[in-house]
């Protein structure tokens, strides 16, 4: 498989971040302390780090619209990697004559995709809106992290036409690269349309209407009165006494070509085909051309018309878009991950489509800009309560908890950070050992897995000892993990009671 190299992968590669804590700020709507439904302010590589403990393979849907690289966005390349060719990129804005802007946007792309890998579900799936810039150089790379057998691709078209700014050829679409965790059937949904359509073939649902109307006195229209022939058997139709076709030899022929007439020859009536507006989403498989999913102006106006028709967001997705694409990979109770979150739109497609279907949908959004709060998170809100002149039709209900990064777990020198509670600190200890969440946080011990015991003796201000006294309180496994500062059993002992004894700082492990 072809591989993509650029001016420092390697260093990327082996750059490990640290682990930072989350620290919920506030509870939007909710009659509890805590929404399970997330908005994190902050740098989203160490955000989805810091999801790991409670959601690594737990997401079953991810879309991101990360920066496409065009040189006109001001982004800035900010991951602290150990070396100094990185180290003099940050803090200045990648523009369009960067010559490094292509290495320093597969720089920032690598390591976040490879813990998006990690979050998904085993039955999950990302998508990533892009466009010509970065597009060959994001399949590549998605082929590395993904495996190339588990790629789709979708098109969206963003607009109508291309105005008078296109010098050569206006482009109308944008892509949505498509990557399973395991590709395989039954992972989309194949959306029911409207029972409301009484037929189906192999394209989609559909209704039959007659194209003969009562040909009226002074309204008679001799040249609707024309043969129409069935071109399988050249077999002629002609409309009933006294009616008329409705479409003349054009629309015929239009018609005709788009297979839209229903010859019924039980009846020798003609009937229009008249299917729902998205057909093209047929009984066995989605179209990957997405052309009724709103467009670039169909998204401002839709976030403008939330703040009041303020001008609030210049590159906004539209909400039919993510509608879409929650409607083709999840289910009523997935969990849904954006960590290029920007206005917010996806958190308002997955409150619109709970609202609509009951479902129990939960969001994670992650924006490291200044206006995480007053634009994401002040979009959700709105959205959660009503806007508009009737917002008690626009309202969806729902809450969710606002966090921001917290303290770092390891400080620089390997030791743990004091500033961290136990039970953060207890939470990451297990998930490094288990990959499962901590449900204990108020002993020593941390849980049981695939039959060993998990044991944290760790006190800020004194030394913890491992002997025959803490010995004596171990419930009964076929085996152990113990954390401790010093440990003074035997060798014999250990072994006996098939004990790993694990040095506090020195052993914990980075995720």
């Amino acid at each position: 498989m072809p591989t993509l190299n650029w001016v420092g992968k390697d260093e990327v590669l082996n750059h490990n971040p640290a682990y930072y804590t989350l620290e919920k700020k506030y509870t939007f709507n909710s009659k509890n302390d805590t929404s399970e439904n997330m908005i994190i302010k902050g740098d989203n590589l160490l955000a989805l780090k810091a999801l790991l403990p409670q959601y690594e393979n737990k997401i079953k849907c991810i879309y991101i619209d990360p920066p496409y690289n065009t040189g006109n966005e001001n982004w800035v390349y900010n991951d602290n990697v150990n070396s100094p060719k990185i180290k003099k990129w940050l803090g200045e804005v990648v523009a369009k004559d960067d010559l490094s802007r292509h290495d320093k946007w597969l720089c920032m792309m690598l390591p976040r995709l490879k813990l998006l890998h990690r979050l998904l579900s085993d039955d999950g799936v990302i998508f990533i809106s892009i466009d010509d810039n970065e597009m060959a150089n994001l399949k590549l790379l998605c082929d590395e992290v993904f495996g190339s057998g588990n790629f789709e691709s979708f098109i969206w078209k963003k607009k109508g036409g291309a105005g008078n700014t296109e010098k050569i050829i206006g482009c109308l679409t944008e892509y949505v690269l498509c990557f399973f965790k395991q590709k395989k059937a039954g992972i989309f949904n194949y959306q029911k349309l409207d029972r409301t359509y009484k037929f189906e073939d192999e394209i989609s649902p559909y209704n039959l209407e007659s194209i003969e109307k009562t040909n009226l006195g002074e309204y008679e229209r001799p040249t609707m009165l024309f043969a129409i022939i069935d071109p399988k058997t050249n077999y002629e139709f002609y409309p009933s006494k006294d009616k008329r076709w409705t479409l003349g030899k054009q629309g015929v022929e239009k018609a005709l070509e788009n297979n839209q007439l229903f010859f019924d020859y039980n009846k020798n009536k003609v009937f229009l085909i008249k299917r729902p507006d998205n057909y093209e989403l047929s009984k066995n498989v989605y179209y990957n051309l997405l052309t009724d999913c709103g467009s670039l102006a169909v998204a401002k106006t839709e976030i403008n018309s939330i703040f009041d028709n303020r001008e609030i967001f210049s590159t906004p997705k539209p909400l039919a878009l993510l509608t879409r694409i929650l409607e083709i990979a999840t289910d009523k109770n997935s969990i849904i991950l954006d960590s290029f979150a920007g206005s917010g739109t996806t958190a308002h497609a997955v409150l619109e489509l709970n609202k609509k279907d009951g479902g129990n949908r939960k969001f994670i959004l992650v924006e490291m800009e200044d206006y995480a709060e007053n634009i994401t998170a002040e979009r959700v809100k709105r959205v959660i309560k009503g806007y508009g002149k009737e917002p008690e039709n626009s309202a969806t209900g729902g809450d969710f908890s606002f966090y921001e990064l917290g303290d770092r777990l390891l400080e620089e020198n390997g030791n743990l950070n004091e500033k961290v509670s136990i039970e953060k600190i207890r939470e990451y200890i297990y998930f490094s050992e288990t990959k499962e969440k901590c449900e204990q946080n108020d002993s020593d011990f941390l849980g049981e897995c695939n039959g060993v015991a998990y044991y944290f003796i760790y006190k800020k201000d004194d030394i913890t000892t491992l002997d025959f006294e803490y010995l004596a309180k171990l419930k009964k496994a076929s085996s152990y993990v113990i954390y401790a500062d010093v440990c003074v059993l035997s060798d014999e002992t250990m072994m006996k009671y098939n004990i790993t004894f694990k040095k506090i700082p020195r052993d914990i492990k980075k995720v």
